[in-house]
């Protein structure tokens, strides 16, 4: 059994830590879960991710004295056998980040015996997650781009703090090929994704985000290929916007969320405050994007290209060699290159 420290890194350390558990059939016990938080242990949207790593895998979960995993806990044990596709549902409860829930178990299509179904409840466009729009017009292309088969449904958004959106993750059996995000060629556009709360809708800020958010891109130089706003229906009032950059082999993704007092175009600026760095030469992916991916890289091979290293890779680097997997860092003036050794 394989021990992990989890007191750095926050959840993703526990979820990545599942992912792989499930992956390569090894048991882990993570300890002192999110232990430099302020509030540390499990919270709903961690317990929903080892509930439902535990359906697809028939694993074994306990606790530090062997009881069942419930709210709080700060140690799980983890006993897979091996993951299995089928249909599965996750109620979070709370306007926890499906999109994080998802990340889970996305990586595991090299490894499922047929297609896998998650339909979750919970928060799609929440703080310190990323939104929904930027996992399924950046992040998911991007990965069936190397063939993974993966896709999402969406019935409805859901904003903090009630959440109550509703997503539907597919993931099919399938090999994607190593990852080849070096030497992405120079950028060829951007695109606009800009949404709304129903309640906001009088107000304009959907497309007043998305219009601030063509001209600071218009400003910069960069042609706008696609703008798309919608108003939707949500518990909570709410605003998001996502900026996507394309180029030949790469993609990142900005974003931010709307707030009580904040004009929309002052959203817009603030996705757009890290521009600089993702449109640097022989960046392929943004940050956050580089991040996401180091699971998919370590398993499947090549090497990607981001701006810089984030506290939550430095951790995932140090969780893939626990398992086994190696990521070389080679840090450059303008952005880091990631590679699997």
């Amino acid at each position: 059994m394989i021990e992990i420290d989890g007191s750095a890194g926050g959840g993703q350390v526990l979820r990545s830590a599942l992912t792989l558990s499930m992956y390569t059939g090894t048991a882990v016990e993570v300890t002192d879960v999110r232990g430099d938080r302020a509030e540390s242990g499990l919270k709903a949207q961690h317990l929903a991710a080892v509930e439902t790593a535990a359906a697809v895998c028939d694993a074994d979960v306990s606790d530090a004295d062997g009881d069942s995993v419930e709210l709080g806990a700060d140690t799980v044990v983890f006993e897979p056998n091996a993951p299995v596709g089928g249909s599965y549902r996750a109620d979070i409860g709370t306007a926890g980040s499906v999109a994080l829930l998802f990340d889970t178990f996305v990586p595991l299509a090299p490894v499922i015996d047929r297609p896998l179904e998650l339909t979750a409840t919970g928060g799609t466009d929440v703080n310190w997650s990323p939104p929904l729009d930027y996992y399924r017009r950046v992040k998911l292309p991007l990965l069936r781009s190397l063939g993974l088969a993966v896709a999402v449904d969406v019935e409805r958004r859901g904003f903090y703090p009630r959440g109550g959106g509703e997503v539907t993750l597919r993931v099919w059996p399938s090999e994607p090929e190593p990852l080849n995000l070096v030497d992405p060629g120079p950028v060829s556009g951007g695109r606009v994704y800009s949404t709304a709360s129903a309640d906001l809708a009088d107000a304009d800020v959907a497309e007043r985000q998305a219009d601030a958010a063509v001209a600071e891109l218009g400003d910069a130089g960069i042609e706008v290929t696609a703008r798309q706003t919608a108003t939707v229906e949500a518990a909570s009032t709410g605003s998001v916007v996502v900026v996507r950059i394309d180029r030949e082999r790469g993609v990142a993704g900005l974003d931010a969320y709307g707030e009580r007092g904040k004009p929309a175009k002052e959203v817009a600026l603030s996705a757009l405050a890290d521009l600089d760095s993702v449109t640097a030469p022989g960046v392929a992916v943004d940050a956050h994007l580089a991040d996401q991916l180091v699971v998919t890289l370590a398993t499947t091979g090549g090497a990607v290209a981001a701006p810089r290293l984030t506290a939550h890779l430095e951790s995932s680097l140090d969780l893939l060699s626990a398992f086994g997997f190696g990521v070389s860092v080679d840090e450059r003036a303008e952005r880091v290159v990631l590679a699997a050794d």
